[in-house]
């Protein structure tokens, strides 16, 4: 095959692999108020610059054909010209003011964006006027406090749409960066200092969606850094009511099966892999901060991920649960397992209950 027609297949594989992903995971497909913000300062910096290429590559071949070395005019010697104060002060004042120009919006969003005394605020009733999620970064998971609803869980982001949500971020261990690609920029989690902004969930948006988003690190953090991921479910005040008032229950689902009960006893007394002494199985979490090793296992039952980016499936649960190494190096969990295959059988019975809705 000829170099030609290999690189043509090459870049057009390429450039059809582009589009080929799922909705939403782009900033370039905005879904809320700081990222619609955002895209549009893109689209001014965008079309900015793509006239100053266009005027300068137009004037460039304009040059380049008029005044090119034409038959006969070989020993000619073109008029010289010192400079011309002119043209200095145009190519001068034209990018300053293009840069003033650019940098006014910038400056103003960065301000707007950075405006978090709403979550300061709260109503007649003394009650918060606006949901605060308190973010925790760990190797390889993420944990979200509701601190004014007292519950917590993990890896599932649950937020109502239509309405600010303001986030305080820190990490537990190293730098980490939370990161919503089509609801609003990236902010690093820092285990010395506390980051807080806001963002806004489209409900249209959200509804065209499917009512889910995918969230990253953005921050090389270890070599499971590509495997830390978390979901977002954004849907109405009146349904995160309703999972907030199944979060806060606190009570465990009744198992159905006596190998889900034998999964519990697994899980509760297991001398040599005490589950439960990292993990808590409810959302109402009274352990201080530093006990709270794994991730919170409320509702793992009604999940889409194992590990944050794994199939639910009951097998993917077992392999997780006997080599969760193979599956991301680095984490805080044990190598390996040793599990007969009746244990890991009931273990992932007992955590395919843990449902707060069905």
């Amino acid at each position: 095959m000829k170099k030609w027609i290999l690189f043509i297949f090459i870049f057009f594989s390429a450039l059809i692999t582009t589009g080929c992903g799922k909705p939403f995971l782009s900033t370039l497909q905005p879904a809320g108020e700081v990222a619609e913000k955002q895209y549009n300062l893109f689209l001014l910096s965008f079309s900015v610059m793509a006239i100053v290429i266009l005027v300068v590559v137009t004037i460039y071949v304009i040059v380049l054909v008029r005044f090119r070395r034409k038959k006969g005019d070989e020993n000619k010697i073109p008029k010289q010209v010192a400079g011309s104060h002119k043209l200095e002060v145009i190519w001068t004042a034209i990018p300053i003011l293009i840069i003033i120009g650019l940098s006014i919006p910038t400056v103003y969003l960065t301000f707007y964006f950075g405006d978090v005394k709403g979550m300061e605020r709260v109503d007649e009733q003394g009650d918060p006027k606006h949901l605060v999620v308190n973010v925790r970064a760990n190797l390889y998971w993420w944990e979200f406090e509701y601190p004014d609803l007292g519950i917590i869980t993990s890896q599932d982001l649950v937020v109502p749409t239509g309405e600010r949500i303001y986030f305080n971020l820190k990490a537990s261990d190293v730098k980490h960066s939370f990161w919503v690609p089509s609801i609003g920029g990236k902010m690093d989690t820092n285990t010395d200092n506390l980051n807080t902004f806001y963002l806004e969930f489209d409900p249209e948006k959200s509804d065209e969606a499917g009512n889910i988003f995918y969230g990253k690190c953005a921050e090389l953090c270890g070599p499971s850094h590509a495997y830390m991921d978390f979901k977002v479910k954004a849907i109405s005040r009146d349904e995160f009511d309703r999972w907030v008032l199944a979060m806060q229950k606190n009570e465990e689902p009744e198992l159905a099966s006596e190998l889900a009960v034998k999964g519990k006893q697994l899980f509760e007394e297991n001398d040599q892999f005490s589950c439960i002494s990292c993990h808590a199985t409810t959302a109402r979490d009274d352990r201080p901060e530093a006990t709270r090793l794994g991730p919170n296992l409320a509702d793992f039952g009604n999940r889409t991920r194992v590990a944050g980016y794994l199939e639910f499936t009951k097998e993917n649960i077992k392999n997780w649960i006997q080599h969760p190494e193979e599956y991301k190096p680095g984490n805080l969990m044990y190598e390996k397992a040793d599990f007969t295959d009746e244990e890991l059988e009931a273990l992932a019975e007992y955590l395919m209950s843990l449902k707060v809705q069905e």
